[in-house]
């Protein structure tokens, strides 16, 4: 699959402000500081379109992107896991995140990013259960790869194969935003996701 162009829509916090139904989407979905922005932009060709922060949990909004002008929408969902946030933001975030989850009849998988370097934590786990239950796990992204050796990454790989309960047709690519590794296979999971 070949990026031509991403443009973005709107960001929202409630279905009444999601843009209307209509191209299929992919979601992305990983911990706070998990390299998600990073990741979207190195697939998007887009050095700053999805917003890079050096404080983790910095993406509080769903943000729609259009890709190929509206042939699919790539949506940034908002990290999870960040100690900082308040228990009441912890709410709404669940909330949002289900709403859009459970009701948005054009979305057809979610990317979910872990960290290769370490276990995926309880709320990895507790967020691909989730996508599995929606039926839309399938594709998880092990960033930062490029922080390990070769044998290391292999360890890593089949301890989180082991962690989320990843059957043999799931996808576990390990990626490096750094070294622009592993981009090529995600991209060609979406692509079969959305045919």
């Amino acid at each position: 699959m070949i990026i031509r162009s991403s443009e973005f829509i709107c960001a929202a916090v409630k279905p009444s402000q999601y843009p209307p139904e209509g191209p299929a989407e992919i979601a992305f979905t990983g911990r706070s500081n998990v390299g998600k922005s990073s990741l979207i932009n190195l697939i998007l060709n887009r050095r700053k379109l999805a917003k890079v922060s050096s404080t983790p949990g910095k993406t509080r909004t769903i943000n729609f992107y259009s890709i190929n002008d509206g042939e699919f929408r790539l949506v940034d969902l908002p990290g999870y896991g960040y100690a900082k946030v308040s228990k009441a933001e912890t709410a709404d975030w669940g909330k949002m995140m289900e709403s859009y989850l459970s009701g948005r009849e054009g979305l057809k998988c979610v990317v979910q990013l872990v960290d290769s370097r370490h276990e995926p934590t309880a709320q990895d786990k507790q967020m691909y259960e989730y996508l599995r239950y929606y039926g839309l796990d399938g594709i998880v992204a092990a960033t930062k790869a490029d922080k390990l050796s070769g044998g290391e990454l292999a360890r890593n790989l089949a301890a989180i194969r082991r962690s989320l309960d990843l059957g043999p047709d799931d996808a576990l690519i390990p990626v490096s935003a750094l070294k622009r590794t592993g981009t090529e296979q995600l991209l060609e999971k979406i692509r079969e996701a959305l045919e």
